[in-house]
């Protein structure tokens, strides 16, 4: 486990930290892998870029390595995500802890709905039980958050849910949840949201430090900015974008030459510890204590990188370096 925002020693020689998805929850390793561009067309180019054969390669070289939580989302892919990911788990004897989300439609008002959405997730994911299920998104519509937390909470006590979830809640929601959740017996566990050192605003609108007071855990989404801080995208000398990343103003020369400096610095840190800019940029978030990033992965080779974030821990001073580089982010 993660002590006081800082991996134990035994930890550094058995190569993985791991956390706890809430008090009872399933025990996970402290980094998993994003599922968002599995199955996804639209967005991705699944099944023009990479397919199928691509993404079990992916899977297999995630469990090989340690990293056996998967997070994905009934509307990723329009449900292929989660189809994938069932077929992947069953064919392996690995187990593995799988996250997934529930939208919430302005037409599901009642607490059928979630019944119903959940039973769909575990028919594609080819499962009875979830390890963590989200609320995607902190929309009210007619059913409201109270209602929503009861039925989750029922669907805990039923035993086709681990623990519960929230994703992109401000502060003040997620704690609206937790009490909601808490007039049950139900912990909340997690509020994945996005964050990475290019993204740190979740440091002053209050959601870090509330997660923290509360005991819940922030799975952080993004955490490599779209690949930003993989160094993969470089000003003045940089593989040009495709797909969404084209059209962000992020990967224009003036966004990249913003983030020389953080690269720059990361590359220093890489050097010391003889890893590379996306494992120090994911390290940076473990060493928080409650923070698992879930980096993305469609390659195998990807799978292996991002791994590689764990088992090592910065020195305080260079996560603090990197706090100081990135303090246009916060």
């Amino acid at each position: 486990m993660i002590v006081g925002g800082w991996v134990t020693e035994m930890e550094l020689q058995t190569g993985i930290q791991r956390v706890m998805l809430g008090p009872e929850g399933t025990e996970i390793p402290a980094l998993g892998v994003g599922t968002w561009a599995w199955g996804d067309s639209l967005f991705w180019s699944y099944g023009k870029d990479y397919t199928e054969a691509d993404l079990w390669a992916t899977f297999e070289a995630a469990i090989a390595a340690g990293i056996t939580f998967f997070d994905t989302a009934e509307i990723y892919g329009w449900g292929e995500s989660e189809r994938l990911l069932g077929r992947f788990q069953q064919a392996t004897d690995q187990p593995i802890a799988i996250a997934t989300k529930y939208f919430p439609l302005p037409w599901r008002f009642n607490t059928q709905a979630v019944t119903d959405t959940l039973t769909a997730s575990l028919e594609r994911l080819q499962c009875g039980t979830i390890d963590l299920y989200q609320v995607h998104w902190p929309f009210d519509f007619l059913m409201g958050q109270r209602t929503l937390m009861q039925a989750l909470g029922q669907e805990v006590k039923r035993g086709r849910i681990r623990a519960v979830g929230v994703s992109n809640y401000s502060a003040q929601q997620m704690r609206a949840a937790y009490d909601y959740l808490a007039d049950l017996g139900v912990p909340l566990a997690v509020n994945q949201v996005q964050y990475s050192l290019l993204h740190r605003k979740i440091e002053t609108n209050h959601v870090l430090a509330t997660a923290q007071d509360l005991g819940v855990l922030i799975l952080a989404y993004c955490p490599l900015a779209q690949g930003l801080l993989t160094g993969k995208y470089r000003f003045k000398n940089s593989e040009q974008p495709k797909g969404a990343r084209q059209y962000s103003s992020r990967f224009s020369q003036k966004g990249l030459a913003k983030i020389e400096l953080v690269l720059a610095t990361l590359g220093v840190i890489a050097a010391n510890h003889n890893k590379t800019l996306a494992q120090v940029a994911l390290n940076w978030l473990v060493c928080h204590g409650n923070v698992v990033p879930i980096p993305g992965a469609k390659t195998a080779d990807q799978a292996r990188q991002n791994a590689g974030a764990l088992g090592w821990a910065m020195t305080p001073e260079e996560q603090a370096q990197l706090s100081r580089v990135t303090q246009a982010w916060l």
